[in-house]
This record gives structure tokens, C-alpha cells and sequence, in this order.
């Protein structure tokens, strides 16, 4: 029943086929510098159902440029916190507000069930916005009184205190098991806390990243904070993990390909987040109900795919 639910999606008709197929860049949507594209399929029919723009170094450099000058000198990280949350609240009605069609974009792009990108992926993408909103004004330093008595005036008080900044330009590489999710989980922190960005989305998944970026450009965020770069590993993901300007790299995916990012970042000593291929294990106790620990099991390891990084972390 799910792969005929998708099958019915292959309609050119349909409103899943985002309107923008290009490279987002500073706000604005381009061609791939070297005018090459890439086919996306329907993993259920096969059917090509959308040309993409395939960027490359040339691509990645312009993106990343963008996104420093618009961190150095655009308003998004000195805008008061109460209005940056205002803004990622917003994308989070908008993605609710285009819940059927991202639903629907979701199932054709990636394979899973209609039912399930309309129930958990475009929800928990919103939920995501929505809660980061809130910490955009939530994040503090702290100030704490020293002793001094050896180095200065004995007897006068001093403090010191820390003070959280935005990193700079974060480049970001998402996986195809959860498109839209797994754009919004990478997307709202760096958000929320004032930074900009350049996405990497997975090559055969990226049309959902694509949609976004339109709906985060609708939401009010300024130019050149969110940049979508679409291509493949190499060269865009290389260049992105080896890109000087770039201070934080936020990776999900295969253990082989993060030891790869490790190294090319090394060199820029820029901060590397990972987020790793893995099962988790599963107990199950005499006492536990057998049958539907079991049901559990297999819906833990079979969802996705069996591309789902946490398929069990349970007990019964």
C-alpha cells in the first residue's frame, strides 16, 4: 500500500514538484556556475521527477562567501533575540501551513509512505522550528565573582563573565533517510543562535531542502544566512569541510565519510560535529509483553528502510 501511495504522487500535476530547482545563494536562485545538472528519481517508480542544479567548488566558495558577509555584516546576528525568534517561529507555521505538500514532496523524493511523512516528518519539522524559537532568547553567559587577593587590591571585589557569541558560517551535511527533518534539526540551532549557513543536502534527496530554503527566504530570514548548495560529496561536500571561512562543520551520516570531513577540516582547525551511522541495542525482559516488544522490534529496525539511526534504544 505505501509504494502505490507513492507511485500515485508521479503526476506531473501534482503540487510536489518545488517550484526552484537551483542553487540558493544569497537569497537569490542560481544555475550551477558550470550550468551541469543532476537527475532525482522517484525511488519507487524510478521515474526522474525533477532536474537539479549540480554545484561544485565554484559553487560551494560563492555560498560560503555569501554567508560570511552576511554574518559580518548582515542584520540576522545582531537583530535583537526576540525578533530572530519571531522569524523561526514563523517557519514552523509555514511548514505546517505546506504540510500536504511537503508530505507529498517528502514521499516521492525519499520512497517512505505518504502516511508517514504526513504524520511524523512535516510535524516534527515544525515542532523543531518552533521550539528553537524559544532559545533564540534563552542563551546566557554567566557572571561569577574571583578572588583577586593575590594579583590586585586586596580586599576589592572583582567578577568576571562569559558571553556566547555566534560561531560564523556553519556548513552543514544532511543524510536521505529523513530529508526534511534532518534539515530543520541542523538548520534551527544555527538559527536560532545567530549564525549562517551553508546545506549540503544528500544528492538523492534534496528537493525538500530546496522547498525549505523558499519557506525560511518567506519567513522573513535575511540574505545570505541560509544557502543550499545541492551536488555530491566530492566536490561539494569536499570543498564545504575544506573551505577556510568556514567555522563549524555539522555532519549526519556514515562513519567512512566523517573520517574524511575530520581530516579536511583540520587543516582550518574549524569545530566538526558528527552524527553517526548506528543500531541501538534493544533489552527485552521474561516479564515484558513478548509479542509486542517484538512489533516494536521490527518497526524500530525496518522503518526507514532500516536507514534509522536510533531503530531500537527501548526497553520492554
Amino acid at each position: 500500500m505505501a509504494l502505490a501511495e507513492v507511485a500515485e504522487l508521479k503526476t506531473p500535476a501534482k503540487s510536489w514538484v518545488p517550484a526552484k530547482k537551483q542553487l540558493f545563494i544569497n537569497g537569490k536562485w542560481l544555475d550551477a556556475k558550470s550550468g551541469k545538472t543532476f537527475d532525482v528519481e522517484n525511488p519507487a517508480t524510478g521515474d526522474v521527477i525533477a532536474k537539479v542544479a549540480e554545484g561544485d567548488k565554484a559553487d560551494i566558495d560563492a555560498a560560503v562567501k555569501a554567508a560570511r558577509k552576511a554574518f559580518e555584516s548582515g542584520p540576522w546576528k545582531d537583530m535583537s533575540t526576540s525578533e530572530r525568534g519571531k522569524i523561526i517561529w514563523k517557519i514552523g507555521d509555514l511548514i505546517l501551513a505546506n504540510a500536504d505538500e511537503l508530505a507529498e514532496l517528502e514521499s516521492v523524493d525519499n520512497g517512505k509512505p505518504l502516511a508517514v511523512a504526513r504524520a511524523a516528518d512535516v510535524p516534527l519539522s515544525a515542532d523543531l522550528f518552533h521550539y528553537m524559537a524559544g532559545w533564540a532568547t534563552k542563551i546566557t553567559g554567566d557572571t561569577f565573582q574571583i578572588s583577586t587577593d593575590h594579583f590586585y587590591t586586596p580586599g576589592q571585589k572583582y567578577f568576571t563573565y562569559t558571553l556566547k557569541e555566534p560561531v560564523g558560517v556553519v556548513g552543514q551535511i544532511i543524510p536521505w533517510n529523513f530529508p526534511l527533518l534532518m534539515a530543520a534539526w541542523k538548520l534551527g540551532p544555527v538559527l536560532a543562535t545567530g549564525n549562517t549557513v551553508v546545506l549540503k543536502p544528500a544528492e538523492q534527496t534534496p528537493l525538500s531542502a530546496l522547498r525549505l530554503a523558499e519557506i525560511i527566504q518567506e519567513a522573513g530570514v535575511p540574505d545570505g544566512v541560509l544557502n543550499v548548495v545541492t551536488g555530491f560529496g566530492d566536490p561539494c561536500g569536499k570543498a564545504l569541510t575544506t573551505h577556510k571561512l568556514v567555522e563549524r562543520i555539522a555532519f549526519t551520516g556514515g562513519s567512512e565519510t566523517a573520517r574524511h570531513i575530520v581530516r579536511n577540516s583540520a587543516e582550518n582547525l574549524s569545530q566538526v560535529s558528527l552524527e553517526l551511522g548506528g543500531k541501538s541495542p534493544v533489552a527485552v525482559f521474561e516479564d515484558a509483553d513478548q509479542e509486542n516488544a517484538l512489533n516494536g522490534i521490527t518497526a524500530g529496525i525496518f522503518g526507514a528502510s532500516g536507514q534509522s539511526c536510533i531503530a531500537g534504544s527501548r526497553l520492554y
